[in-house]
């Protein structure tokens, strides 16, 4: 009697753990992997946001950084993983 109340009491922390698992973390994977293959797939002229919010334009893809034109005299050099998001072409 004594081991299934062990077991019975252990259920409720199964729950939780599941329901953290499909409610923050799974979501948190698939947002993180699509980030991933976003990063992977910028090329030349694409038009992205930093995650400090400049704004520019792809000029050249290397391994781990890449140059963005932010003006028209005005290059810069980040890491690849500091792309927030690729803008949208309307």
């Amino acid at each position: 009697m004594q081991g299934n109340a062990g077991i019975i009491n252990f259920i409720p922390l199964l729950v939780i753990f599941g329901i953290f698992y499909f409610l923050i973390i799974k979501p948190q994977q698939k947002k993180q992997k699509e980030h991933q293959e976003m990063v992977t797939n910028l090329k030349k002229n694409d038009e992205v946001v930093t995650v400090g919010g400049v704004h520019g334009t792809v000029i050249q893809v290397k391994d781990k950084t890449l140059n963005l034109r932010i003006d028209e005299n005005t290059k810069i050099e980040i890491d690849k993983v500091s792309i927030a998001y690729l803008k949208k072409v309307r």
